[in-house]
């Protein structure tokens, strides 16, 4: 019998190259949120293997890519967050039908690897936790990422702000907060999940408990205009194979 990843490869290369047809290959620009940028890193060069194209990608906040969309700048092909890709679907610029869910994320809670995980089951127990800690890391809500923006709003919930603010440590904007946790400059990093499992030797707690979880969901979409529309196509496809999918679980991001 012959492997089966082998047969779902060979499938997906028979499908790429029948949504290619006889289009010479070509340079994909993607845009791609940070929540899915370590999927994308393993994932780019396989589909630039099975599909002879070329992939362009650059990786930041989801939100700012958006805004550079909506500015007027070209791209093939969008990975951002389902608020992002409605809202350009409704301006118009991006294809309508285009566009399609891959997966979920969760924002989470990490210490060091081999640190004791501290108790997050509860509000009020993720409260005495983070009054606790030395130092806390999660991205600056100034600069728009969703992850920080909702876990500010839960230190106000939590009514722990104003206690938490001496002791917090952002990283550089698109940064990653378990950087800072590796390093030594606190000892509890807050992020998306696939962002803190992208950093070796961090250990995720788990995500926020109860009402104060917060879940992202990332879709793909082709924009208007794009220059590559065969090889967007087939990009889409390849990130709804069953190869990619197991990429994504095992990074952190949970596929549709």
């Amino acid at each position: 019998m012959k492997n089966p990843i082998v047969k779902s490869a060979i499938g997906l290369i028979i499908l790429l190259a029948a949504q290619m047809g006889t289009t010479s290959a070509a340079e994909v620009k993607a845009l791609v949120t940070l929540g899915m940028q370590s999927v994308m890193e393993e994932l780019g060069p396989r589909f630039e293997r099975v599909s002879g194209n070329k992939l362009n990608m650059t990786f930041g906040l989801g939100p700012v890519l958006a805004k550079r969309i909506a500015g007027g700048e070209d791209a093939d092909f969008l990975i951002l967050p389902r608020d992002s890709v409605d809202g350009l679907v409704r301006s118009g610029k991006v294809a309508c039908g285009s566009d399609t869910v891959l997966a979920r994320n969760f924002v989470a809670v990490a210490v060091r690897k081999g640190e004791p995980k501290p108790d997050i089951s509860t509000p009020d127990a993720i409260r005495r936790t983070l009054l606790a800690a030395k130092a806390v890391s999660y991205g600056n809500p100034a600069d728009g990422g969703l992850a920080g923006v909702h876990f500010a709003k839960v230190l106000e919930r939590l009514d722990i702000a104003d206690a938490m603010r001496a002791k917090t440590r952002f990283p550089p904007a698109g940064g990653l907060a378990g950087k800072l946790l590796v390093d030594g400059e606190v000892d509890i990093a807050v992020q998306q999940l696939s962002e803190l499992m992208s950093v070796s030797g961090t250990e995720v707690v788990g995500p926020l408990p109860g009402d104060l979880a917060n879940v992202t969901v990332y879709m793909a979409a082709i924009p208007i205009g794009t220059k590559a529309p065969d090889a967007a196509k087939a990009l889409a496809s390849f990130l709804r194979s069953q190869e990619a999918q197991m990429v994504m679980k095992a990074k952190g991001a949970e596929p549709e």
